[in-house]
């Protein structure tokens, strides 16, 4: 695994974990918990919530990132996304990947609901030509 320790990964999941039960998706039924690290190691998580109107839903990771952006928290070293799917890892979506990318690259772990397997990627892996002004 990149750039963090074991224990800080296992950390960053198992909050990611936690904060997925709080999703609200009565729609979809697939909750996803995210959990980001800034670099002065404060955590902040985040769950997806859904809408009626589906437009104005908001994706787990955003989730966790506005609200360490709304106290003062721009710099960022990690992500973690925890889905449902048994069978394969859920990415952030490509609307999450440009929303973080404005804050820079950073490791991504991403895990089944169980937290055995963990792929990992780097921001740019997953989106290789983000737009920038």
């Amino acid at each position: 695994m990149k750039g963090l320790s074991k224990s800080k990964i296992q950390n960053l999941i198992q909050e990611a974990i936690k904060v997925r039960n709080f999703a609200y998706c009565p729609y979809s039924n697939f909750k996803v918990g995210a959990c980001i690290l800034c670099e002065d190691g404060t955590l902040y998580t985040g769950c997806n919530v859904e809408n009626g109107s589906f437009t104005v839903g908001n994706c787990a990771e955003r989730c966790a990132y506005v609200k360490a952006i709304s106290e003062g928290k721009t710099k960022f070293k990690a992500v973690a996304v925890v889905a449902q799917q048994e069978n394969s890892f859920t990415t952030p979506c490509g609307t999450c990947r440009q929303f973080m990318g404005e804050f820079g690259n950073v490791d991504v772990y991403m895990t089944k609901p169980t937290s055995e397997d963990v792929l990992v990627c780097s921001l740019d892996e997953l989106l290789p030509y983000q737009f920038n002004l």
